[in-house]
């Protein structure tokens, strides 16, 4: 297990990271390096979601602010840096009224999509908030088309009220995008997940045990162990820079940094709104 120095710079990595043909210098190329260049095709689709050892998001009263540690919180901000744009779920939207911007570490803001089959978001949403940086709500294809001040709106064909995951991947590469992370909620990655959308997931597991709440991950039920998802994983420490090595060794961030290329689906065209 790779434990990453304190020491280690990060400005200029954004960029290098989107220009270079070289490996970036460590310890980012072992963390993000994998994430620069898809295997089945153009696109790479990353989840992620932070846990407790037991695999809890989130007490049974909801409250999950905030379960990994600075280092954690760090990674999730330096991968925000480093892809096209950042995908969550209206639910996740509402509830913890994100701003997924890059206030930790340095580099670019992505552009900021929220899934909505629904129309249950608000303008008000700090999302959806104007700062110069590209919005995009998609949801349900109705005869009526939601307004929302500067955002765009992106209907897509639906079941039953739910978007297709492959849907939504075709039609955000049909835009431009490539490198796209699913930040949340744990239904939104699960989906996406059991949809066999993703490139790579990464889980920020913090020192802690919930006992009860939430799980991170919830996929469709399988009747023999034998036929569990098997992938190649890396475990790396995550080294807050604010902490002496003592404290680190006491509240330290796994990151399991799962490879699902050989599972991931190509993605194609979507059927979407002129």
């Amino acid at each position: 297990m790779a434990k990453h120095p304190k020491s280690s710079p990060w400005p200029g990595i954004p960029e290098i990271f989107r220009q270079a043909e070289a490996p970036l210098p460590q310890p980012w190329e072992d963390l993000f390096g994998p994430l620069r260049k898809g295997v089945v095709d153009e696109l790479v689709l990353i989840g992620q979601c932070g846990q407790s050892i037991d695999g809890r998001i989130a007490t049974p009263s909801g409250d999950s602010h905030y379960i990994n540690g600075e280092a954690g919180l760090d990674h999730l901000h330096r991968l925000r840096s480093l892809v096209d744009a950042v995908v969550i779920g209206a639910r996740t939207a509402i509830a913890d009224d994100p701003q997924l911007t890059v206030r930790r570490v340095g580099g670019p803001n992505p552009v900021r999509i929220v899934i909505d089959p629904q129309r249950r978001l608000d303008s008000s949403a700090r999302v959806l908030r104007d700062d110069g940086i590209r919005r995009i709500v998609i949801t349900a294809r109705r005869e009526e088309t939601p307004v929302l001040p500067g955002v765009e709106i992106l209907p897509l064909e639906h079941d039953g009220g739910q978007l297709s995951p492959t849907a939504i991947a075709g039609a955000l590469k049909e835009r431009g995008f490539r490198r796209i992370l699913i930040e949340g909620g744990a239904d939104t990655v699960s989906r996406f997940l059991a949809a066999r959308c993703l490139d790579r997931l990464h889980i920020l597991v913090a020192p802690i045990i919930l006992g009860a709440g939430r799980s991170s991950l919830t996929l469709p039920p399988l009747q023999r162990a034998r036929d569990a998802l098997s992938v190649p994983m890396r475990a790396h420490r995550l080294w807050p820079n604010d902490l002496s090595e003592d404290q680190f060794n006491r509240s330290v961030d796994i990151l399991l940094d799962c490879d699902l290329s050989d599972h991931r689906l190509p993605i194609g065209r979507a059927n979407t709104s002129t």
